[in-house]
């Protein structure tokens, strides 16, 4: 009986996903479609998903003649790049450490990282600010990447990961002479792939769609990430919104290329770290 009454909800899950899959998608196809739409065929409204006159001239402006798409395009990838590749460092160490070398403070440590995630990132937003500002890093990269380069977050998951690695590997290293660093390089880092590649995923979009933080320590537009180009794009008067749905698909291409690479790891990094 309690068999038919699971089959019975399987047909109403199905639903379920595909009403929100559709809800989902439609606002991406329909910026999509926007993006091949002159402003006047925008404007003019209606949620037609094929465009009546065709343009590529949205595109051609955006890289064309607006003089400093380039600019705000490889900020954003020299930033989420380096804020990902410092994370997967920092995070994976901090979480390893934590997870298989024994210290004294150990557990302070850790409970003291999980405290900072009970902070909202607001809170801190003005500190950071003033930190900054003091440190001359206002308007540069360095003020954009070093406040990122580590997260609480992660460095939890990375060591609920690590307390279910296997102690033969590492004991078998320790026998040939390996020492924490060298075992954590060339043991434990190349076997963590499924943990990174959730975290790569998750840093990197979150470092690519970042607006607060860059909002408020850059005011020269050669230094603008992606996310505040696209505000240019916004008049006071008329917002050219062919521009921005054109400017808005190329800055989501990256972050669709990150999450198909990695998405076979996905799953895995997700469901094993939080197993334990």
């Amino acid at each position: 009986m309690k068999a038919d009454k699971k089959i019975s909800f399987i047909p109403i899950l199905y639903a379920i996903l595909i009403i929100y899959a559709i809800a989902t998608f439609l606002p991406f196809a329909w910026a999509l479609s926007a993006s091949f739409k002159p402003l006047n065929e925008i404007i003019a409204g209606g949620l037609n998903l094929i465009p009546q006159n065709f343009t590529l001239e949205n595109y051609q402006k955006i890289f064309l003649e607006e003089p400093l798409f380039g600019r705000w395009l490889l900020n954003s990838v020299i930033v989420a790049s380096t804020v990902t590749i410092l994370n997967l460092l920092f995070n994976s160490m901090a979480g390893y450490a934590l997870a298989r070398i024994p210290f004294k403070g150990n557990q302070i440590l850790f409970f003291s990282i999980l405290a900072v995630l009970m902070v909202p990132a607001q809170v801190t937003l003005i500190p950071s600010f003033l930190i900054l500002k003091s440190l001359g890093w206002l308007n540069s990269y360095q003020g954009l990447i070093v406040p990122n380069i580590v997260n609480a977050t992660f460095i939890f998951m990375m060591r609920q990961f690590f307390v279910n690695f296997p102690k033969e590997l590492e004991e078998a290293a320790a026998l040939d002479g390996l020492g924490h660093l060298e075992t954590f390089f060339q043991i434990v880092l190349p076997l963590a792939r499924p943990a990174l590649a959730a975290q790569t995923i998750f840093i990197f979009l979150g470092s690519w769609n970042n607006f607060l933080m860059p909002l408020m320590i850059i005011s020269t537009s050669d230094m603008f990430t992606l996310p505040l180009g696209l505000n240019t794009f916004k008049g006071q008067y008329i917002s050219y919104w062919n521009y921005i749905m054109a400017a808005s698909m190329v800055f989501t291409l990256p972050a669709l290329l990150i999450y198909a690479f990695f998405n076979r790891y996905f799953i895995q990094g997700v469901t094993f770290t939080g197993s334990k």
